[in-house]
């Protein structure tokens, strides 16, 4: 999901054919249910290692997990990070619109230090959701799925890199 998500992302950017988007294993080095800004370091630490591994341009690590957000009913809404890295050393980041799971959800994710996606299996009976359409595609009933999702971080990334005159000085 995540690399047809960079691959779509960056193909509308660059050019239809004239990109290549390659998936490498990668540690996030961060608990396996990311709260608060752990998600942004594992996005970044993925990022990171993924430019390492690889002979490529941009290194790219996208990472969701549970932010403390007020006035909404559980208290805490989900937002997947996307982290850019270049040969230079430049981190770009951005983030997608986030959303609410159920409170029965969050509520054992974090009072039984589970992960959202288990949680979500057992609650819609869909074995491996995350690997479909997603939490958010169950939840959206159809109108977003994950992929659509994790677009919207990818292209907020590339923001700075697409205006880089507005971002970096040159040197």
């Amino acid at each position: 999901m995540k690399i047809e998500a960079v691959r779509h992302t960056f193909s509308q950017i660059y050019g239809q054919g004239k990109v290549e988007v390659l998936g490498v294993e990668v540690t996030s080095g961060i608990p396996i249910q990311p709260v608060g800004d752990e998600t942004i370091d594992g996005a970044v630490n993925r990022a990171k290692e993924a430019i390492d591994k690889g002979d490529a341009d941009l290194g790219v690590g996208i990472e969701a997990g549970l932010f403390k957000f007020p006035r909404t009913i559980t208290g805490y809404v989900d937002i997947q990070w996307c982290a850019i890295v270049d040969r230079e050393g430049r981190v770009t980041v951005g983030c997608n619109s986030g959303f609410e799971y159920p409170p029965k959800v969050v509520s054992k994710v974090l009072d039984e230090n589970r992960e959202v996606g288990e949680v979500m299996d057992e609650l819609t009976g869909i074995k491996d959701l995350g690997e479909s359409v997603g939490a958010i595609g169950v939840l959206s009933k159809g109108l977003l799925d994950r992929v659509r999702l994790s677009e919207q971080a990818v292209l907020m990334a590339m923001i700075p890199r697409m205006n880089l005159d507005f971002y970096f000085e040159s040197k």
